[in-house]
């Protein structure tokens, strides 16, 4: 029998279920995701590092986890909320059940839930600071959060950036790679690193505090800024060695690489109400006004009215206007907000990876 278990919300809300992975109390910024599969690669991506993941699809853990569709080296996610727990998965590749994955990676689960109605209160409230917990009154669990840091006040992408530099499998682009490829580890997916080696590009991945000299002294013939979690305005250190790489090098950012390069234009980013976190946004590119659906997870975006240096919006939100994506106007550098590599999600964009590698030949 799973112990029952409580989700409290900063502002006094609690829903009552019962635990199911770890029965350690989390805590952290409580954020929702629409995507209908995927959990593993969700749970293991590090934009989720500090953060509380609830998902909206009702019935989680059905094909179990597995050895291939991991996005980091372990999970990422303070905690995880859903309706239904599978109890018996069913999958060919399946290694394990998602509880048996979450107790061995000592992070809590809240199962029985209303998702719904936590994902209507975020919608309208804003994301808050929540905690899992079975062995917490909700008074005890309120006044813990009373005194928690705010999740916009933390560095995560140096708590989960590599500790040194590696190759990324380095076999696997042959013995005469394309192009040379530095990815700067601000939060990387490793989707993006098996599709950059598909296409024949040797990658170097790199810590979030190597600076450009280092970076440019490995010779790259690219240079590739990763998603990442938290706020972008705690990354001064980041936005310079970008300032130092634009110019020198042709540059696509992805996701939290979108909010450095405005950054480092002279650019400001904002938190949003609640966050793009899914597998279905729309998003126009303007250049065509092609539609593509995308992949999306992120809580800020760069402010459209602050863009200079040259840089131009080039996608938006079809939901609510903002900025997806950027260019330069005569630099080689362009970026996105939304996933170019998926995972989870629709594999429309990896289209982005191939403009990148034009922008390496001069094209």
């Amino acid at each position: 029998m799973s112990k029952k278990t409580i989700l409290v919300l900063e502002d006094g809300s609690v829903y009552h279920g019962n635990s199911f992975g770890d029965e350690a109390s989390g805590s952290g910024e409580v954020v929702f995701n629409t995507s209908m599969t995927g959990y593993q690669e969700i749970l293991t991506d590090p934009s989720y590092a500090g953060q509380i993941v609830l998902l909206t699809y009702p019935l989680i853990g059905n094909y179990g986890t597995n050895e291939q569709d991991f996005e980091s080296g372990k999970i990422q996610v303070r905690g995880l909320v859903v309706r239904e727990e599978c109890l018996e998965p069913n999958h060919y590749l399946k290694s394990k059940t998602i509880h048996t994955y979450l107790a061995e990676n000592n992070i809590p689960g809240i199962y029985g839930v209303d998702t719904r109605a936590i994902t209507r209160k975020l919608r309208s409230a804003g994301v808050m600071m929540g905690i899992i917990t079975s062995d917490k009154t909700v008074e005890e669990a309120l006044e813990e959060l009373k005194h928690l840091p705010r999740y916009g006040e933390i560095d995560f992408v140096k708590q989960i950036t590599t500790g040194a530099s590696y190759r990324w499998q380095p076999d696997s682009a042959g013995s005469n790679p394309s192009f040379n490829i530095v990815a700067l580890d601000c939060g990387l997916k490793y989707n993006i690193l098996r599709i950059l080696t598909k296409m024949n590009c040797a990658v170097t991945v790199v810590p979030c505090t190597m600076s450009a000299r280092e970076i440019l002294a490995l010779e790259p013939d690219g240079i590739l800024l990763s998603p990442g979690p938290g706020n972008p305005e705690l990354l001064d250190y980041i936005v310079a060695t970008v300032k130092e790489l634009i110019g020198k090098k042709p540059i696509m950012g992805i996701c939290l690489g979108n909010q450095l390069i405005a950054q480092a234009f002279g650019a400001k980013t904002f938190k949003l109400k609640f966050g793009h976190r899914g597998g279905n946004h729309p998003v126009k590119d303007l250049s065509d006004g092609r539609v593509h659906i995308t992949a999306q997870n992120h809580g800020y975006a760069v402010a459209a009215d602050t863009l200079k240096g040259g840089l131009e919006v080039s996608h938006i939100n079809l939901n609510d206007g903002t900025v997806e994506g950027l260019r330069h106007k005569e630099l080689p550098v362009f970026a996105i907000q939304y996933h170019s590599e998926a995972s989870p999600g629709p594999l429309d964009n990896t289209y982005l990876f191939n403009r990148f590698l034009e922008m390496m030949e001069g094209k």
